[in-house]
């Protein structure tokens, strides 16, 4: 553990004690300034706080800054001291950071340097706009960047704070607090910081308990990586419905076990999604797959089996409504809020279906119907011209979606899904015809189902950008290198607009 330094070591450095939290919207960030603020007054500090929001991040990220001065060290001096407004790069002693990204912000800002920031850091991922809004997988490389932000600081303290504090039935910032005295980086002993937090009278049992756990986690020199979770062998599933035990069966029985795991999601999001029947057209095309040549290694068998199921449960309307009405998302949503007993939560939904949503998801003769109409068109296009508000926490909303959501019954005679099984169908058939010749080229055309994906315009986009890939391996045949379709595939996931797209096709004569 590092040494504790003294108030004569920060007077004789004639420089204030320095420290940035960087925090997310609802994470305590104030309230963790707050308490190093009265913790240095308290204890013969001259202390200020200011903070800098910011939206760029998840729920808005802010920056606090501290900086705390002796107040013995200022009367010597002859005068108050004059206290920064923000942090300046390469002039930090100490950052908090409430999650992984808001460590690498720190560095990137410049916060963090080898030579004197000590920077404690939880390292749970909130993802960021940026990485969630990506088409492709948009996430940055966590080990990355644990591996880039430890080599920045001077001392790198982290653990996996969120869980701590769920543990502990508190917030992050008491964890955050309980690990800054745990580092022994501040001229204070532990009973000043439980001091602050007990004036503080808020929450102050459950903040105590999550500030000893840091605490002695951050004595114990847990500087290291976080250890890795060891995957555990889901158990095999036991159904009790008949139909849906011989689904299992059969994925258990007659395809190879190295796909099972990819076949028995499949089937259970497919049941889920529509009901066991198809759920057993889904294992008879990946049964067709399964007699291709060049399985050997089952990586075609795998991923046609994960991005199958992921297309055949393509996100129409009734899906959404499904999705946003279920027991488990409502549970999510109160843990996520903590909404605590005896608090009302309400649940606003933006919803805004075109007409052609609502067409697809009508049976297919009425919305072909209100599709090529007239009058009736133009009347539904008038009261769908704008969102509405729909607040699903209420009988009358939640009705509304579940009604939406019952529509999934007449869902095989949709117009929008003859369309996706016409796609689905001629994906199929050229993967197998592309397996004879080579079985690397199917595997990559396989994974071009991520390019479909969501609903209303990001589908309509994904699918533009699907074709053009499509036309594009038509044109090439025979000549096409798995490499430059997989070149092809990240282009088109690389930006919404088809740009990169269209200069990887001109790179290779596609256009």
């Amino acid at each position: 553990m590092a040494a504790t330094r003294s108030e004569q070591d920060w007077g004789r450095a004639m420089s204030p004690i320095k420290i940035a939290i960087l925090a997310m919207g609802g994470e305590g960030g104030g309230v963790l300034a707050d308490w190093i603020v009265d913790m240095g007054e308290a204890n013969g500090y001259v202390a200020q706080t200011t903070s800098v929001p910011g939206v760029a991040q998840r729920t808005g990220a802010t920056i606090y800054y501290v900086e705390l001065y002796p107040a013995a060290q200022a009367e010597a001096d002859g005068g108050l001291p004059v206290l920064a407004l923000m942090p300046l790069p390469g002039d930090v002693d100490v950052v908090l950071a409430s999650e992984l990204m808001e460590a690498g912000r720190a560095v990137q800002r410049g916060l963090v340097t080898r030579d004197r920031t000590t920077l404690i850091a939880s390292t749970h991922r909130v993802f960021s706009i940026a990485e969630k809004s990506a088409l492709g997988d948009g996430r940055v490389d966590s080990d990355q960047l644990l591996a880039h932000t430890a080599k920045a600081a001077k001392r790198f303290i982290r653990f996996d704070m969120a869980q701590a504090a769920e543990a502990s039935g508190s917030v992050i910032s008491a964890v955050l607090f309980g690990t800054l005295a745990g580092s022994g980086v501040l001229p204070f002993s532990r009973a000043q910081f439980e001091a602050t937090i007990e004036r503080g009278g808020v929450g102050v049992k459950p903040s105590l308990k999550a500030f000893g756990a840091a605490f002695a986690r951050a004595q114990g020199g847990d500087d290291g990586e976080p250890a890795k979770d060891v995957p555990i062998a889901a158990p095999a599933p036991q159904p009790r419905h008949p139909a849906v035990r011989a689904l299992v069966e059969r994925a258990q029985h007659d395809f190879p076990v190295q796909a099972q795991d990819f076949l028995l999601e499949g089937v259970r999001r497919l049941i889920d999604y529509q009901d066991p029947a198809y759920a057993s057209l889904y294992l008879d095309r990946m049964a067709a797959i399964a007699a291709l040549p060049g399985n050997d290694d089952h990586r075609l068998l795998r991923e046609t089996a994960r991005h199958l199921a992921l297309w055949m449960s393509y996100e129409d309307t009734a899906r959404v409504a499904a999705l946003k009405t279920r027991a488990t998302r409502f549970e999510r949503v109160r843990g996520e809020a903590r909404v605590q007993p005896g608090q009302v939560l309400a649940i606003n939904e933006y919803m805004h279906p075109r007409l052609q949503e609502i067409c697809e998801t009508l049976p297919g003769g009425i919305g072909r119907w209100l599709m090529n109409s007239t009058m009736p068109k133009k009347l539904v296009e008038r009261f769908t011209q704008h969102g509405r508000v729909i607040q699903t926490s209420s009988l009358r909303g939640y009705l509304m979606l579940r009604m939406v959501a019952a529509c999934k019954r007449w869902r095989l005679s949709t117009m929008r899904y003859a369309e996706e099984n016409r796609r689905i169908e001629e994906w199929l058939q050229r993967i197998a015809a592309t397996a004879q010749r080579n079985p690397e080229l199917a595997v990559e055309l396989a994974q071009c189902q991520r390019l479909v994906k969501g609903y209303s315009d990001t589908h309509e986009r994904g699918i533009r950008n699907y074709d053009t890939v499509m036309r594009a391996v038509e044109r090439a045949g025979t000549a096409l290198a798995p490499a430059t379709l997989r070149e092809l595939r990240d282009a088109a996931l690389a930006d919404e607009h088809g740009h990169k797209l269209q200069a990887a096709l001109a790179q290779h004569a596609l256009a």
